[in-house]
Formats: structure tokens, sequence, C-alpha cells
């Protein structure tokens, strides 16, 4: 099976059954996803598909064949910080660090998601042609992804210093 993940096209014989989180983790060694819950509660296993947020331990691989997979090593390196990672570090938007990759590639996730007019259940009028980004609606955006450490206050410092700007001008729907 073919499949692109962070830029490298890679092809792969395994048993179908396996979810997209052992696939990473467990035949490419890409272990920045972690297996937290298995079951969906927690957003450790976070990644971007096609730019799109989704639980891998939920996803069987098969269904992501030729599609773009970007895993937290995807987004920087250690000389090169996404610019989200770096504001984690700047605003200690994390402790024990397990649960960073999910928490920084859902944010990624959740800023396309504003970019698209996407509401939230917080959103006062899911019919407007934007967002802003309230830390009410990130942190409703947000809930997805549990930090066991408590250090939600740094994460939410640290997506609203990236992508801050649209709290006082939302972001308008993109059409694509």
């Amino acid at each position: 099976m073919h499949f692109v993940i962070n830029g490298n096209e890679i092809e792969l014989e395994f048993d179908p059954r396996t979810s997209l989180l052992d696939l990473l983790r467990e035949r490419l060694h890409l272990f920045g996803a972690k297996k937290g819950c298995n079951q969906g509660a927690c957003g450790a296993c976070t990644v971007l598909v096609d730019g799109t947020r989704i639980n891998s331990c939920l996803a069987l691989a098969v269904q992501y064949q030729d599609r773009g997979i970007t895993t937290i090593e995807g987004l920087g390196t250690p000389a090169a910080l996404h610019p989200l990672q770096a504001a984690f570090v700047e605003h200690d938007g994390f402790q024990c660090g397990y649960c960073t990759p999910g928490q920084i590639c859902s944010a990624v996730g959740m800023f396309q998601e504003l970019k698209c007019g996407v509401p939230s259940y917080v959103s006062e009028d899911v019919a407007a042609e934007g967002f802003a980004l309230s830390d009410m609606e990130l942190r409703e955006r947000m809930s997805g992804n549990l930090c066991r450490c408590g250090a939600y206050n740094g994460i939410v410092d640290a997506i609203q210093e990236t992508f801050g700007a649209l709290e006082s001008e939302p972001l308008k729907r993109e059409v694509a």
C-alpha cells in the first residue's frame, strides 16, 4: 500500500486490520503520536490527514492510502520548530510531554477548521462568516485533547500566541 507520511512516499505491506497509530509507531518508528486510551477519548494519538485532525488509534491505516498524513515529526525539526512548537516551549505548554504531540497536531487542525468556518458548540452564530478564537472557543475546540498534568493554561497561551490574531479579527470562511 502507498502512503505519503510527512511528505515522504512509502510503500508498505501490512495486516489490513492495523490501526494508523500502530502503523506509525510500530512499522515506521514515528513515536510522536502516543497510545493513550486507545479509544479516541484522550487525543494523544492525534495526527493530520490532508490537514484534518483525526484520532489515529481509531483509524484503520488502509483508509488513508495515498493521503497526506502529517505527524508531529512532520511539523518541525529540533533546528526549525513549527511556530506552535516554539510557543509550547515558551509558555510551558507541557509538563510530562506525553500529550504534547497530539495537542500540537490538534491545534494545527483546529486552526484549519476555523479558517474553513466550521463552528463549534460554543459558537454564538453558527451561520457567521467567520469565528474569533476566544479562550472559550479555543478550549471547546481543543476539548478532545486531555492533559493529565494540567498544563492547560500554558497550552491555551501557546495556541493564542500562535493563532491569536483571530480573536481580534474573525477568519472568513474559505471556499474550496
